[in-house]
């Protein structure tokens, strides 16, 4: 059977909305960002007045933010097969953000499976520091977002500052993470989310 031909009308309603696919991609909302940079930040806060006042074992609230971050990602991939309707065109940035996450989280576990068979928790948190700044320099550069960029630089400079920090110094590596993702996730986070709000105000009017 031969294929139906498009007509030009058809074939310009297709363009359009590969166009207006891959410009939708080039927006975000920043709440995931604000998100996990909250957790993030909050548990190490936590883990840090914790610390200062001995009130529960050091590690209490990263295993509370592992199971809370459990239950978020099991929500993301049960909406994302049965509720999200699935995109009809494949964009290049869709594409490399679905596998950078995927290897964003394969090496996430390598790290906290390392801290739990032997690293000291201060390296440990020190290599984490490094796989966020390299997230987000990725997620900057492919959406050409500056905060994100400068974010990535100073998420590694604190990351670099824990390497040296002493192992019996967990509260000074808790402060330097919780200021990485200060400075790498939730300022950009809330910067995207003026700039995505600020464009959406536009496209309205």
């Amino acid at each position: 059977m031969e294929e139906k031909k498009l007509s030009e009308q058809e074939s310009l309603l297709i363009i359009q909305q590969m166009i207006q696919t891959a410009k939708q991609e080039q927006k975000d909302d920043g709440l995931g960002w604000i998100l996990w940079g909250w957790l993030l930040f909050a548990a190490s806060a936590l883990t840090w007045f914790n610390m200062k006042f001995e009130w529960f074992s050091v590690y209490l609230f990263w295993n509370i933010f592992g199971i809370v971050a459990g239950l978020l990602m099991t929500y993301e991939v049960i909406v994302k097969l049965f509720f999200k309707r699935k995109q009809k065109f494949k964009t290049y940035t869709n594409d490399l953000f679905r596998r950078l996450n995927g290897g964003f989280f394969i090496f996430l576990v390598m790290i906290i499976l390392s801290i739990n068979l032997g690293v000291q928790p201060v390296k440990g948190f020190a290599l984490l520091l490094g796989l966020y700044g390299f997230w987000i320099l990725i997620y900057g550069t492919a959406l050409n977002f500056k905060p994100s960029l400068i974010g990535a630089f100073v998420t590694w400079g604190f990351g670099f500052g824990a390497l040296f920090v002493k192992d019996h110094q967990f509260d000074l590596t808790m402060i330097l993470h919780g200021l990485a993702v200060l400075f790498g996730y939730i300022i950009p986070g809330h910067l995207a989310n003026i700039e995505f709000k600020k464009i959406n105000r536009t496209n309205i009017v």
